[in-house]
């Protein structure tokens, strides 16, 4: 990173690896982390045209997340400030999310992009989350998923109907030529005037609707009919919520971010229905909208750039960490 502008982001797939086990193993994980860390750094210098001894600072990921995963990537960013005497930023996954909607797509003037108040909607395979961001390094949750993560449904109704890990890019695609209105699968919690979200009891609903009418699997029209059915339940619920917080907290921007957030229909109804309501919208670049390296870095030179205090380099990793 350098004044809000990434230099590089390599990236080194799992999906593969995972894939035949239908979501990610843990150890498979971890031990792909270790094989693959130093390569991609040195990947990423290189195509940033850097050298280590320029730095100003190093950032990782300290959680939440897999506890093999963030130990190998904590420990060595740790190591790597150590040896050359700069400040090291431990930094939440989820608050990463937050600011990748604001990643610059060219040189900024005057550093990276201002944070402007907004609601944003952080939805993933592993989590689902309203926030209120008031300014920067300023926000509170709103609601969170009490189950099953919007993106955890995708993959668990893709397994239902067969379709590889991971699923959600699949049914986008089979969705495209369906019919969203095929089938009235429920809403959850779409009425409820909280911002939590809830999505196993979907994922039963398709379930159930299997069971009872098998032979959709078997006509490709009726299969792409079911993708655009569950498809739409979910996305119904995600804009909904997030548009209706919005106008309630008197918000005038919307941003969206997380693996989810590369959903072409989540996108669409987002932007109409911000258009209709006179809300500004940023999605995440689809670049960014995933876990990446360079929204980690875009938080932590905005920490460094801000003057917060770093993380110390005895810090351990926090799994479960609370947004």
């Amino acid at each position: 990173m350098s004044g809000g502008v990434v230099l590089s982001n390599a990236i080194a797939s799992q999906i593969g690896l995972h894939a035949p086990y239908g979501g990610v193993v843990p150890e498979l994980a971890t031990r792909e982390h270790l094989r693959n860390l130093l390569p991609m750094a040195r990947q990423a210098l290189h195509d940033a045209g850097r050298t280590v001894t320029q730095m100003d600072a190093v950032a990782a990921t300290q959680g939440p997340g897999l506890p093999g995963a963030l130990l190998i990537g904590l420990k060595a960013g740790q190591a790597l400030a150590f040896s050359l005497g700069k400040p090291f930023f431990g930094i939440h996954h989820h608050e990463a999310h937050l600011y990748s909607p604001w990643i610059a797509a060219g040189p900024p003037e005057g550093g990276p992009a201002k944070i402007q108040p907004s609601v944003s909607l952080i939805v993933s395979g592993g989590h689902t989350l309203l926030v209120e961001v008031r300014g920067e390094f300023q926000h509170r949750v709103l609601g969170s998923t009490v189950d099953d993560a919007a993106g955890e449904c995708f993959d668990k109704v893709g397994k239902l109907i067969g379709l590889a890990y991971p699923a959600g890019p699949e049914i986008d695609r089979l969705a495209a030529r369906g019919n969203p209105r095929a089938h009235a699968f429920p809403r959850p919690m779409l009425h409820d005037p909280g911002d939590d979200f809830s999505f196993s009891g979907l994922k039963t609903s398709v379930r159930h609707f299997l069971e009872k009418n098998p032979a959709w699997l078997d006509d490709p029209a009726r299969l792409r009919d079911l993708c655009a059915s569950a498809q739409a339940a979910i996305v119904d619920v995600l804009a909904a919520k997030t548009i209706r917080a919005a106008l309630r907290l008197g918000a005038q921007c919307v941003t969206v971010s997380g693996g989810v957030a590369c959903n072409s229909a989540l996108r669409r109804q987002l932007a109409e229905a911000c258009q209709r309501e006179g809300l500004v919208l940023r999605l995440a670049d689809k670049r960014y909208a995933t876990d990446n390296a360079a929204m980690i870095g875009v938080l932590a030179e905005r920490k460094l750039l801000a003057g917060q205090p770093p993380t110390s380099l005895d810090a351990d990793i926090q799994p479960n960490w609370a947004l």
